[in-house]
């Protein structure tokens, strides 16, 4: 029997890696390493984060859906959504003749199109079980490219529902990634899930687990964020937390101690261990990204800062949130969001594109730029190139 399931690529890395050479690679990026992630051009001064654009995993899933094609160059090949949070990777796969299929509640309606024998690609973000079990079902080809970092989490809450603790996930509920994770948690019989999106939900919950509420009013309140059969009062009385692993650090930190203060006010200090589990699982490359830009920030010195990635992209929303905080700060896509007299881009909290004009002062400048996990080299150069063109400069001038 044929072989129908891939995790490990398929060994031709000689074969596509020049072409994601050429396609994400960028010289300018590569200038802007030599002179120190510092460079100057005219009255302007670019500052590129230490670590910024594609992790690990990222960059992982995006050789191996390079390698799919190039291993089944006659097979219709589908993908469970999009492969990474950025638009100029996933528009390259369907140049390739990748079809990205949208969600859908409903396993049968979002894979009807897919037959036997054809190649679902299965995003960094992984997929729920239930999606799995289906395409299993159908008998096609799968290549699961799920980062290591996600089944990470997976592995904490199969444990957490194998020994009784309801996954309380620090995640957006709607995102892919999160809907894989808390479907993770009913593979054991009686295992529950709630999804908080921040310290304002984690602070409702806190104060349900201290005693103030009805539980009918919790469960209504969150529906969209809990299994069917979640029950506050009986499956908030011993929790485990988990992230999704692209959330603001320092926020899965405070939302972490929210809920031990917590349980520990209601069940006491002897209890909280039988009560309470919590593990970090924010991966490595999102906290590198976070502290890089930190540290950048904390240096001082910038007079705005440029945050470049999907505007679905939730690692990029986070560097932007850290951002936003202490300087003007502009979330955008690409390049061409940055025009002659304006610049398109995605305000933090905001699910809509704005437009400002004169955002670029005039005189000595000094610019901090950073790119989310899912942001390839030549999406980063690209922008050098366009705030310099503003100038009348070239990457040539950076000095």
């Amino acid at each position: 029997m044929s072989q129908t399931y891939f995790q490990k690529g398929f060994g031709l890395r000689s074969a596509v890696g020049p072409v994601l050479s050429e396609s994400y690679d960028s010289r300018v990026v590569d200038r802007l390493r030599e002179l120190g992630h510092t460079a100057r051009a005219g009255d302007l001064v670019l500052k590129l984060a230490r670590e910024f654009g594609f992790c690990y995993g990222v960059d992982r899933a995006v050789e191996y859906a390079y390698e799919t094609r190039q291993q089944f160059p006659e097979r219709r090949i589908f993908l469970s959504g999009e492969i990474i949070h950025n638009p100029e990777v996933n528009g390259r796969l369907e140049a390739m003749g990748v079809r990205i299929l949208p969600p859908a509640h409903d396993p049968g309606v979002r894979y009807r199109d897919v037959d036997a024998g054809d190649v679902v690609l299965l995003p960094a973000f992984g997929v729920p079980v239930a999606e799995m079990a289906h395409l299993r079902g159908k008998g096609c080809v799968l290549v699961d490219t799920t980062c290591g970092s996600v089944l990470n989490v997976w592995k904490n809450v199969h444990k957490y529902a194998r020994d009784g603790f309801t996954a309380v996930i620090h995640g957006k509920h709607h995102h892919e990634e999160t809907k894989a994770t808390a479907s993770q948690a009913l593979t054991h019989g009686g295992g529950h899930y709630l999804c908080l999106k921040d310290k304002s939900e984690a602070a409702e919950v806190c104060e349900f687990i201290r005693g103030v509420g009805e539980g009918e009013d919790l469960r209504r309140r969150f529906a969209h964020a809990t299994d069917p059969g979640f029950d506050p009062v009986r499956d908030l009385a011993r929790i485990g937390l988990a992230n999704q692993t692209t959330m603001l650090m320092s926020e899965s930190l405070e939302i972490q101690e929210m809920l031990r203060s917590a349980m520990r006010q209601r069940y006491g200090e002897a209890e909280l261990p039988a009560r309470f589990q919590a593990m970090d699982t924010i991966c490595s490359a999102t906290q590198d990204r976070q502290d890089a830009v930190l540290k950048m920030l904390d240096e001082g010195g910038l007079d705005l800062m440029v945050v470049i990635g999907g505007y679905n992209s939730s690692n990029t929303q986070a560097l932007a949130r850290i951002c936003t905080e202490r300087l003007p700060t502009y979330h955008i896509d690409g390049a061409s969001c940055i025009e002659p007299e304006l610049i398109r881009h995605q305000p933090v909290g905001s699910h809509a594109e704005s437009r400002t004009a004169a955002w670029l002062p005039a005189g000595p400048l000094r610019i901090g730029l950073t790119a989310g996990a899912s942001t390839p080299n030549n999406v980063v150069g690209e922008v050098v190139a366009r705030l310099l063109a503003l100038r009348g400069l070239r990457p040539a001038d950076l000095s």
